[in-house]
């Protein structure tokens, strides 16, 4: 499945993407006027108008003699979606994981674990009340839409460019960093000098021991 996104993500398969990418954005925009419910309907009845017409049409020239009774869809049919035990509980264990990792987090944050987590957590909902104001969900679910299937292809397309770019950009932000830097060190008051350490006295020799006279 990753590798089927991946492919249609860098427009590996042309045909395929275009319709799945036309078919995201026109049905995310006609939930402007039409409800859920609707638009998923219509797809439907749009599908199967295409299927029906097919099925009628090779069922006609199997009548006709003229095709050995090929089903049009005999690929789909035989392709199985089912999924074994294994990879069910594999599946679950991730939604699972998901679900608990998020409810802690949330957690962390309303409880403030961390201050600065939680304050970084406060300003993203309050720009997002600004972003609610300005603009929906469903809006914001288009522009991700488009973002996602357009950024990978000028990324394919402009690569070189786009990576002296990135060279420049980190050149010049090692230039601002290298400048601060020694800015710092010219303006930081120099640590004053150490006093110099005596030496240490030399013990005092001690008196040699006086010698006895000898008696006469």
């Amino acid at each position: 499945m990753a590798t089927k996104v991946v492919d249609l993500v860098y427009w590996r398969k042309l045909r395929r993407t275009g319709v799945v990418f036309t078919g995201l954005v026109m049905s995310l925009a006609s939930l402007f006027q039409l409800s859920a419910i609707t638009v998923i309907s219509h797809i439907c009845l749009g599908v199967m108008a295409v299927t029906f017409t097919l099925r009628l049409y090779y069922k006609l020239l199997e009548l006709l003699r003229w095709n050995p009774g090929v089903h049009p869809f005999e690929s789909y049919l035989n392709h199985d979606s089912s999924l074994t035990d294994r990879e069910t509980v594999m599946l679950v264990e991730e939604v699972v994981l998901m679900i608990a990792f998020a409810l802690t987090e949330i957690k962390r944050l309303i409880f403030i674990e961390s201050v600065i987590d939680s304050i970084k957590f406060v300003l993203l909902l309050y720009l997002l009340t600004y972003v609610g104001v300005f603009t929906s969900g469903l809006t914001l679910v288009i522009t991700a839409v488009i973002v996602v299937f357009s950024i990978p292809l000028l990324y394919k397309k402009n690569k070189m460019r786009l990576r002296r770019m990135v060279r420049a950009v980190k050149a010049f932000v090692k230039k601002i960093k290298d400048l601060f830097l020694s800015l710092y060190h010219k303006v930081r008051p120099s640590s004053a000098p150490e006093p110099a350490t005596k030496p240490a006295p030399a013990p005092a020799a001690a008196p040699a021991p006086k010698q006895k006279a000898k008696a006469k």
